[in-house]
C-alpha cells in the first residue's frame, strides 16, 4: 500500500451523472458496501481526489465532506485524502431493487 491508511477500504472511483446529490449517492454506496461486507476495517474508508482533474472550485472533494468524510491530508502524489471512520458510516442497507438471496 502506498498511502498512510493501510487496510482501509478504498473508494477508487465515483462519478455522478444523475440529478441526485453526490453526497447522498456516496452515503448509499457506503451503506450497501456495509451490507455486503459487514466487517469494516478500523481505518474505515478512504478516497483520494485529484484537484487538477475536478472542476475548479475552492474545495475539491466537497461531496465527500458532505457525505461525512473528513479531509485527513495528502498523498505523496498530492492527492487530497478523505476518510470516513466506521463510527461515522451509515447503517448497512441492502441495495435498492435487489433480489433477495435464497441461501442467506
Amino acid at each position: 500500500v502506498r498511502h498512510a491508511w493501510p487496510g482501509a477500504w478504498v473508494n477508487s472511483l465515483f462519478r455522478n451523472e444523475s440529478g441526485h446529490l453526490s453526497s447522498e449517492l456516496i452515503r448509499e454506496a457506503v451503506a450497501v458496501t456495509r451490507s455486503i461486507w459487514p466487517d469494516v476495517p478500523a481505518l474505515g474508508m478512504v478516497t483520494f481526489v485529484d484537484a487538477s482533474k475536478t472542476r475548479h472550485k475552492r474545495d475539491p472533494g466537497r461531496c465527500y465532506v458532505k457525505a461525512g468524510f473528513h479531509r485527513v491530508g495528502f498523498t505523496k502524489g498530492v492527492l487530497v485524502a478523505l476518510q470516513l471512520l466506521p463510527a461515522e458510516m451509515p447503517e448497512p442497507s441492502a441495495p435498492a431493487n435487489s433480489q433477495l438471496s435464497l441461501t442467506a
